[in-house]
């Protein structure tokens, strides 16, 4: 924990009294307890497997819990008692702070208008308060638009502050969360959600817990998603070559592909294999659909002449199947049956890493990501999206409850592409598609 705000003073008094030192342990257990007996961990393991800094965040969540607790028919309050003893050595300022760190309650909130060092504005998705603007320094400078974090909101002066224990939580732990404190409170699941400040003092555990569920398992036991075309197959990478029959040219063979109207060619000796069906997202459940479109429609593959020979690259054994079949049917006895070569998911992901990198100038780099991302982006909004309800953007923007749902969804996208740090993505900026789906208003 930081030395600000008489925080560090509290720290070291509840470490020095017996009781209060007992109590903090037992709220630390509430915290973390049920997810180290779940995973059979001690709290030093946390240490190593979710390293700096963390274990003391959660630390921190237990110690601002405890802050807001009162024991006893006396209701004793530590905050109280150690102000009462020891508060003639903090300023004002720290005073208060503690008196309105004692008297704040855990919430989730959404991330936005972020000024970096500066200050970022959080709505709270537990409650219907209006959206509060927080001056903020070192937080400023990670979080990115969209995020959820769960936090104190403190008052101070005509400002507010955040506490020192932050959790970032990601879309499977903001579930969890959910879904915890709806059981909790013996909630209708479908029901929005709106908790009062008592309840969420009283809840506090569970933020942590919910944290910890969604995080340890991913470390403890880290698995690649299943991954899918939009057909719904399992993804891998199949290369078909067509061997040419004696005495047949490439002009031969092309002839016979022009004839073909899924064929869309980019060249001489190139084509892209497309369909004009829809996406049916039907692959296993949690599964991640990825594959390429172009003009609103899916490309299934793609075929290059080379040499004395055809190439079908396709990202599934389904589409190998139906393309060697397609092509034979086309050409006949001017090729012979295709020689087949696989290569998995990991196999592709290492051959990309062991690949040297394109001397390529960042200006141009971006250029081309984003250029390339405007056509992915235009496309989609013209595609299906399962949680959209299998509706299009587009489509399901014009009811209400799909208009929350495409919102989520922009906020989602938006918050993934800001998170690739690394790459030309994070930058991209999605203003056009908010306002082409006529929801700017709500990108505050």
């Amino acid at each position: 924990m930081a030395k600000v705000n008489g925080v560090d003073g509290l720290i070291g008094f509840i470490g020095k009294d017996n009781t209060w030192r007992e109590r903090l342990l037992e709220v630390l257990g509430e915290h973390i307890g049920p997810a180290l007996e779940e995973f059979d961990l001690e709290f030093e393991d946390l240490d190593v497997l979710l390293s700096d800094p963390w274990p003391m965040t959660l630390w921190g969540c237990a110690f601002e819990d405890l802050l807001g607790r009162t024991y006893g028919k006396g209701q004793t309050n530590v905050v109280d008692v150690y102000l009462g003893k020891r508060g003639w050595n903090e300023t004002a300022e720290d005073r208060a702070y503690l008196a309105g760190l004692r008297s704040a309650a855990p919430s989730l909130y959404e991330v936005s208008q972020i000024v970096p060092g500066r200050s970022m504005e959080l709505r709270d998705l537990l409650s219907d308060a209006d959206p509060v603007t927080v001056r903020e320094k070192s937080a400023t400078r990670s979080l990115k638009p969209w995020d959820r974090i769960a936090v104190r909101v403190v008052p101070q002066g005509d400002d507010h502050v955040i506490s020192g224990a932050l959790l970032q939580f990601p879309a499977e732990a903001a579930e969890f969360l959910l879904d915890g404190l709806r059981q909790t409170l013996d909630l209708d699941p479908e029901a929005e959600l709106r908790v009062d400040e008592d309840v969420r003092r009283r809840c506090a555990p569970l933020f942590a817990n919910a944290w910890l569920f969604a995080q340890l398992p991913k470390i403890l036991d880290p698995k690649m998603p299943t991954l899918t075309n939009n057909s719904g197959d399992l993804l891998a990478f199949h290369d078909l070559r067509f061997p040419f029959s004696t005495g047949v040219l490439q002009r031969d063979v092309r002839s016979r592909l022009s004839a073909l109207p899924d064929l869309v060619p980019e060249g001489q000796k190139v084509w892209n294999w497309i369909t004009t069906a829809p996406a049916i997202h039907s692959g296993p459940k949690g599964a991640m659909a990825l594959d390429s479109s172009m003009d609103g429609q899916t490309v299934l593959g793609y075929l290059e002449l080379k040499g004395k020979a055809l190439t079908l690259s396709v990202n599934s054994a389904e589409r190998a199947e139906r393309g060697r079949a397609m092509l034979m049917n086309a050409l006949g006895d001017l090729v012979k049956s295709p020689l087949t070569s696989i290569r998995t998911v990991e196999q592709e992901m290492a051959e990309r890493e062991e690949a040297p990198a394109d001397e390529i100038p960042p200006d141009i780099a971006r250029q081309i990501v984003h250029e390339h991302l405007d056509r992915h982006y235009r496309d989609t909004l013209d595609q299906p999206i399962p949680s959209l309800g299998g509706k299009t953007p587009r489509q399901a923007v014009r009811s209400a409850a799909g208009r929350k749902k495409v919102i989520a969804w922009l906020k989602h996208i938006e918050n993934s592409s800001a998170r690739n740090t690394e790459s030309p993505m994070a930058e991209y900026d999605f203003q056009w598609m908010w306002e082409e789906l006529g929801v700017l208003d709500t990108r505050v």
